[in-house]
């Protein structure tokens, strides 16, 4: 069996609930990587949080959790398809971490340039 990993789509919101479209958009991008992931053969959408930044209670986020058989696959299909379904591609963040480890999460791509931390 393939070795897993969390992987972690984040996106940032302006408020603790977040608005109408943060909804809208944590559904469709829920929808299509689940989509994708399983037409691949690489995993599936295991959930999401949404709320205060764990790092940052100033800041809010909302995260969509994946479990993925092949980590550097994974990442690139998520970010052709939230790119190609206009989801905002410019505003993610991806980090991921092994299956069943008690680890911090790792970024692995920021849409922004100079971005280097990650968390929750």
């Amino acid at each position: 069996m393939s070795e897993q990993f969390w992987l972690v789509v984040q996106y940032p919101m302006k408020s603790q609930k977040g608005s109408q479209r943060d909804g809208w958009l944590r559904d469709k991008v829920m929808e299509y990587l689940e989509i994708a992931l399983a037409d691949a053969d690489l995993g599936h959408v295991d959930g999401f949080d949404m709320g205060k930044s764990l790092s940052d209670p100033k800041k809010y986020v909302f995260n969509v959790f994946c479990v993925v058989t092949e980590e550097e696959r994974s990442i690139a299909l998520i970010k052709r398809v939230i790119k190609e379904s206009r989801l905002d591609y410019t505003l993610i963040k991806i980090a991921t971490m092994p299956y069943g480890a008690e680890e911090a999460y790792v970024l692995k791509y920021a849409s922004k340039k100079g971005v280097t931390d990650f968390s929750l």
